[in-house]
């Protein structure tokens, strides 16, 4: 099965995740975290899966100063929610629900993850019931 045009390679999120992780960066400075020991070829794999991210519009390129620098435009949040959602359609008939009752109960969660999570069920819980007022 062909992958979409829009989805990402692992190399490619690689490159996503330094971008993330340490904002702006040149195709070098990118190549240095990925290829410690880097050489030539190393820098133009950067190079071209820079290129390939800038096609499906997920980095932008600042051409100002001598060396470009590349920022990602698509948010880890998003990326991360288009990824599970396809995967609660592969395997779950769209429901997320089973995919993440598997997740919390496959790795046990600190107590801050836990209170986050209450928290967040309770501003989802407050949001419905706020809706649900206005009808």
């Amino acid at each position: 099965m062909a992958r979409p045009r829009t989805d990402i390679s692992d190399t490619q999120l690689s490159v996503l995740q330094v971008l993330w992780d340490q904002g702006p960066q040149t195709i070098r400075q990118i190549t240095d975290v990925l290829y410690p020991q880097g050489n030539a070829s190393h820098y133009a794999t950067v190079q071209k899966l820079l290129e390939r991210l800038e096609e499906k519009s997920y980095v932008r390129r600042d051409r100002r100063g001598s060396a470009h620098t590349f920022a990602a435009t698509l948010e880890r949040e998003v990326l991360i929610g288009r990824r599970l959602q396809a995967m609660a359609e592969k395997l779950c008939g769209g429901s997320l629900t089973p995919l993440l009752t598997h997740l919390v109960r496959a790795k046990r969660l600190t107590d801050r993850e836990r209170r986050d999570l209450r928290l967040l069920i309770d501003e989802l819980d407050g949001a419905k019931g706020s809706k649900g007022k206005e009808s």
